[in-house]
């Protein structure tokens, strides 16, 4: 029999992640190095696997993300999203959870471009009245 491999893409910011669930015992790579390696922080691992453990699916499969583009905070938002993007091809079971927590929608949120005459987006130059 064929294992069965679920592919999602997710996005936050300007980074990417495609992210693979395979049935497994719970081993989790990103780029090719642990978890716990990639996201030294605590906070970034745990909004990165937050999909996994919300549904109680953090030993039952294996993991492997590849993610470009971005900071870590991008890359863990990224990640966040494929994974639960990912989840949903499991069945309808895990989609009403996912959903309700607000994992399955894209962050919209994005740097806003620097402006002309502008030393940044809307920070102007120093005025001096004197």
């Amino acid at each position: 029999m064929a294992e069965l491999n679920y592919h999602g893409t997710g996005r936050r910011k300007t980074s990417v992640a495609r992210v693979w669930l395979r049935a497994g015992e719970g081993k989790i790579l990103v780029n090719d190095r642990p978890v716990e390696e990639y996201f030294p922080r605590e906070a970034w691992k745990s909004h990165a696997l937050e999909p996994l453990q919300l549904t109680q699916t953090l030993d039952k499969y294996d993991v492997s993300i590849d993610v470009k583009g971005g900071g870590l905070t991008g890359q863990a938002g990224a990640v966040r999203h494929g994974i639960a993007r990912a989840l949903l091809h499991l069945g309808d079971s895990v989609k009403k959870p996912l959903k309700s927590a607000g994992l399955l929608r894209r962050d919209p949120r994005m740097v806003e471009r620097k402006k002309y005459g502008k030393r940044k987006a809307r920070r102007g130059q120093q005025f001096s009245k004197r």
